[in-house]
């Protein structure tokens, strides 16, 4: 049974007339009733009573009629729904972030922005480190990824950067320099250093490592969180001094205070990334978004 059939059927059962429904839908009269006629010999029965002045639905046309109106909608449906995800209007968003990502207010207004341009688009989270985003991004299980660069990983797909932010110091509040506003690498040799894990950012992981070790702070003390964020917690338990992105000075702790790294200046970029040549026009919308920032 073809579509148009049920258009035909719909719209003489809402004008009740053959002639008003043929104006309505733009053809000529003669037609439309032999189209009633092929639809009413493939169901098996009259739909319409034909009256002196126009028809009127039989039973079975009244039953016919509510299911005909049904399928009309959904077909309708499944095409704007079909054209819209052709156009990045509906559909799906997945979203990597790491933990560390999670703490810059710009990322979440983006991703409110777009979720305000784009009602229809479902958007997913997904909170990772970087390893694992990387991955997940290169085998499609997630459409766009937010990391920190450097990062050597990222080098396989399309970035741009969304922000930088300097890298600060952690220190805990009884600490000599807790009072001072600005640190140097070289004042915390006597203090242990607590790490991000390696996997999580693995450039600045080396590059801050770097810093450390010409700064001549020994690393065989060196103590490992399990996050960047988990760092602050082991700051606060008095058990050295952490590197965090500036954003992540939100995380407030009446143990720890933040301070401004003046020697040397190390910087983090925040990153969105996208696998080349994507096609995906919910994705390219998120990008579009991102340019008007």
């Amino acid at each position: 049974m073809e579509l148009r059939y049920l258009r035909y059927f719909v719209a003489v059962a809402r004008e009740r007339h053959f002639t008003k429904a043929a104006k309505a839908l733009g053809i000529s009269q003669p037609p439309l009733s032999q189209q009633i006629k092929r639809l009413e010999d493939e169901v098996g029965t009259p739909l319409f009573r034909r009256l002196t002045r126009g028809v009127e639905l039989t039973e079975a046309g009244e039953a016919f009629y509510e299911d005909a109106c049904k399928i009309l909608a959904l077909s309708d449906a499944a095409l704007e729904k079909a054209r819209g995800i052709a156009r990045g209007l509906n559909g799906s968003l997945s979203i990597g972030i790491t933990s560390s990502d999670a703490f810059h207010p710009k990322i979440f207004a983006l991703i409110r922005k777009y979720q305000k341009q784009n009602m229809a688009v479902r958007v997913y989270q997904v909170e990772a480190n970087m390893s694992s985003l990387t991955t997940m991004l290169a085998e499609g299980e997630l459409d766009i990824a937010f990391v920190r660069l450097p990062c050597e990983s990222s080098k396989a797909f399309e970035v741009k950067v969304l922000d930088r932010e300097q890298m600060m110091v952690a220190l805990h509040r009884n600490h000599p320099l807790a009072e001072s506003g600005e640190v140097a690498l070289e004042q915390l040799r006597d203090t242990p250093v607590v790490l991000f894990p390696q996997e999580i950012a693995p450039c600045l992981y080396d590059s801050v490592y770097g810093c450390c070790e010409r700064a001549g702070i020994d690393m065989q003390n060196m103590l490992q969180s399990s996050q960047l964020s988990s760092s602050i917690s082991m700051v606060a338990a008095g058990c050295g001094f952490a590197m965090v992105p500036e954003s992540m000075a939100a995380i407030s702790h009446p143990n720890v205070t933040y301070h401004a790294l003046t020697s040397p200046e190390i910087y983090t970029d925040i990153a969105l990334c996208w696998r080349r040549f994507e096609r995906s026009h919910t994705v390219k919308r998120f990008i579009s978004t991102m340019n008007e920032e």
